[in-house]
């Protein structure tokens, strides 16, 4: 009987085995044929319990939010830190156009007197317009001078021919005016000699004209046992004369004209008149219109 059973269990053993085996590959053969990416199992889970693990909108109060703009930062062009100033305004400089006349008549002490004079010049401070008028040819060392000087320039030639020294220089003058006119330039001209000495805060205060601008002056005479200082006579900011004395503290009896160095002026009064309330029709590029109708301008 014994050996029966243990017959009959090692007959079972097999067959237990075939059916075990015939299902694990019936199922694996069907599960291959299921999608992909989609479990069986969790699809009852999301389609009931969607709706419980979704995330619910949250209400925002205008409190929550006045709150949060308060402490929001500000944007860079809005911040400045206390230890740093703001940039001051960059006024820029008023050009000064100086109009230096020479003669013909003396032209090594021109070429002398031009180097000196073009030593000073050379130390103020841009933007600043030299123009040096010469008279009948260009002279290639006078042009050579200028070249080596540094400072911006406008070389003139006249080519008028005169035997009175003071009228081929009014004549040079007079000829830079009209350049300035032509070319409308901006700025403060002034008439400096080639024998005229200077302090640099001069210059500086040249920049401060609006108008017309006037200061005193000493004058050596030709005998140089004779200084002549002469100054403007004014009224609040207007000129309304001009008076001359010698070191003695007397008046001159003989009046000399006004010293073409003694002043300087806007140049937009030669090429815009109207702007200073006079029309076009009067307008004038000569020096003595100068000296003789804007002393009675306010600076």
């Amino acid at each position: 009987m014994v050996s029966l059973e243990r017959s009959r269990k090692k007959v079972m053993l097999p067959k237990k085995f075939m059916v075990h085996f015939s299902l694990c590959f019936v199922m694996g053969f069907f599960t291959g044929f299921a999608p992909t990416g989609k479990s069986i199992f969790h699809s009852h889970v999301d389609s009931s319990n969607r709706s419980e693990f979704a995330p619910q909108p949250i209400e925002v109060s205008q409190k929550t939010t006045d709150f949060n703009r308060s402490w929001r930062a500000p944007t860079p062009s809005s911040v400045v830190h206390k230890h740093e100033k703001p940039w001051p305004q960059l006024k820029p400089r008023t050009l000064i156009i100086i109009v230096t006349p020479t003669s013909t008549k003396l032209p090594i002490q021109a070429v002398i007197f031009l180097t000196r004079l073009a030593n000073t010049i050379k130390l103020v401070p841009q933007p600043l317009l030299w123009i040096v008028v010469e008279g009948q040819t260009e002279s290639s060392e006078l042009s050579k001078t200028l070249r080596n000087t540094g400072i911006m320039y406008r070389h003139l030639v006249s080519k008028e021919n005169f035997t009175d020294l003071e009228a081929e220089l009014n004549h040079q003058r007079n000829l830079a005016l009209k350049h300035i006119v032509h070319h409308r330039l901006s700025g403060i001209v002034h008439f400096a000699e080639l024998s005229n000495v200077y302090d640099l805060e001069f210059f500086q205060q040249l920049r401060y004209i609006q108008v017309f601008g006037t200061w005193a002056t000493a004058l050596l005479a030709a005998n140089r046992n004779k200084v002549i200082i002469e100054g403007a006579v004014c009224d609040s900011s207007q000129v309304i004369g001009w008076h001359l004395r010698n070191m003695n503290n007397e008046s001159d009896t003989i009046t000399p004209p006004i010293h073409i160095s003694s002043f300087a002026f806007n140049s937009s009064i030669l090429w815009d008149p109207e702007r200073w309330g006079r029309t076009s029709s009067l307008q004038d590029t000569s020096q003595g219109f100068i000296v003789y109708t804007d002393t009675n301008i306010s600076s």
